[in-house]
């Protein structure tokens, strides 16, 4: 099993992204977008997620067993958030 060796440049680009990402969040938490607040601050912390997974902790490098387990384990969470929405959704409030 060969490692791959990442330049620090990766490194340094991607940690330049993941700060200028936070201060897009910052800067849009100042704007009232209405019901689209909560789905461009979601958005934008998936996008830095994701640049986490496959950067720092080197998925993007990793063999396909890897994938295999991270994709696995996506879909289990969502599996498990439908499973909670559809009870969220669904149960009859008493105070409302």
């Amino acid at each position: 099993m060969s490692e791959y060796i990442v330049p620090r440049s990766t490194y340094v680009t991607v940690f330049l992204g993941l700060i200028c990402l936070t201060g897009l969040t910052t800067t849009i938490a100042f704007f009232d977008l209405g019901v689209f607040s909560p789905v461009v601050a979601l958005t934008i912390a998936i996008i830095k997620a994701s640049l986490v997974v496959l950067f720092f902790m080197h998925l993007r490098y990793s063999e396909q067993v890897t994938w295999i387990v991270w994709g696995a384990a996506i879909f289990w969470l969502c599996i498990l958030l439908v499973l909670i929405m559809s009870d969220y959704l669904t149960r009859g409030w008493a105070w409302l």
